[in-house]
């Protein structure tokens, strides 16, 4: 009887997996099959990189101490009339002097972990899914290297401020982090003690963004920043099981985000009157994706969602996608930085395009550059492991 149940299951699994493989053949669009070779020859490399944290870099400029986040506001410069005084700033420039050691190190974690558990879910290899969960652990569980759970002292401005509420956008770069954290636990390739660890990190840390007068102030934002805090938010209460944010993050997206910052055409006014006006339409469509691909419920789908107007993210990507197809297109002005590097792949074309069922979003995606180098771009796009939140994984 065992042995014949035992058949019966991997038949049904047969043909599930069969079901699967036709019909990515019928949409034309097999992530996995696409992502596979890009995730194993990054996964390859990345099983040799030993954890780097905040602990590993210190800048004297800090009121922090060697766990604390530090970052300094990107756009402010020393004063030309008073080099020794309170910086200035010049929106949409970015200052390379600033001290970016803590961001780099925390994008290089995200870059390994989500590499890594992608590439698991991908092979079930056990070497991924260990790689990943020695740097989780180095960031949130190790005494000697792990990052205290707050942004105190992000985005400092010198001669100004010791920290600001914008450095709350600097942890952007956890989401996937924490993605991969519950996906590891979920389908049984982390230690109950291990994920108990990382996730009592983000249970003080979801504590201080939703406590501290810096996260109620990103909260509170009218533009980009607020969308950023909930798309972490987000995902740290998924991670943590906290229903109740889960429900207010809903609500906030469709009350705020699109009954006050979109425009009736998709747009977000709020960054097209910035410097960088493309570059921030991409950044904060993206996050809007990342809202509406976590906090969605079968009940309550965020991407089909609409107000009575029509605003909602069909719309939203309807503005942007003619400018990521064609940049050219583009009828405003043009960053002052970065122009050329975007777009790359967007993740709000991958998970818009399966969705709504635009293959039209799915083919350009494929056409962009998967893997930026540049700096400021990986910066901008926080999301870079489709395969962590795609359908496929069958939760």
């Amino acid at each position: 009887m065992n042995r014949f149940v035992s058949c019966l299951a991997l038949i049904i699994v047969a043909g599930l997996q069969s079901l699967e493989a036709a019909h990515a053949g019928e949409a034309g669009f097999d992530l996995a099959a696409i992502e596979r070779p890009r995730i194993l020859e990054k996964a390859a490399l990345y099983l040799k990189e030993e954890p780097v944290t905040v602990t590993a870099t210190h800048c004297s400029r800090s009121a922090g101490g060697q766990h604390d986040f530090f970052s300094e506001g990107d756009y402010w410069w020393p004063d030309p009339q008073n080099p020794d005084g309170p910086y200035i700033q010049h929106d949409g420039l970015s200052n390379t002097n600033n001290f970016v050691q803590h961001r780099y190190a925390m994008v290089r974690m995200s870059e390994i972990v989500g590499t890594m558990t992608s590439a698991w879910l991908l092979t079930k290899d056990e070497r991924y899914a260990k790689q990943a969960i020695k740097h989780l652990k180095a960031w949130f569980v190790d005494e000697d290297t792990k990052m205290n759970p707050n942004l105190l002292y992000g985005q400092a401005i010198k001669g100004k401020a010791t920290g600001r509420s914008t450095g709350v956008i600097d942890t952007i770069h956890l989401v996937e982090p924490a993605r991969s954290a519950y996906l590891l636990n979920k389908k049984g390739a982390m230690a109950k003690e291990d994920f108990a660890a990382v996730k009592g990190w983000f249970v003080e840390y979801l504590k201080w963004l939703t406590t501290h007068p810096y996260g109620m102030e990103e909260r509170a934002a009218g533009n980009n920043h607020a969308v950023c805090w909930a798309m972490q938010a987000a995902a740290f209460a998924q991670l943590t099981d906290d229903q109740e944010l889960l429900a207010e993050i809903r609500k906030q997206f469709k009350d705020v985000f699109l009954g006050k910052q979109m425009a009736k055409d998709g747009s977000f006014p709020n960054e097209l009157r910035r410097t960088k006006p493309y570059g921030y339409s991409l950044f904060v469509i993206d996050a809007m994706a990342g809202i509406a691909q976590i906090v969605s419920t079968p009940e309550d789908d965020l991407w089909t969602f609409q107000l009575s107007d029509g605003r909602g993210m069909k719309k939203g990507m309807e503005f942007i996608f003619p400018y990521i197809a064609e940049k050219s297109k583009w009828p405003g002005q043009h960053d002052v930085l970065y122009w050329d590097e975007w777009p790359v792949r967007q993740p709000s074309l991958v998970f818009a395009g399966l969705k709504l069922k635009r293959p039209e979003y799915l083919e350009v995606w494929k056409k962009l550059k998967a893997d930026p180098q540049t700096p400021e771009i990986v910066r901008n796009v926080p999301l870079r492991h489709p395969l962590l939140w795609s359908n496929w994984l069958r939760l």
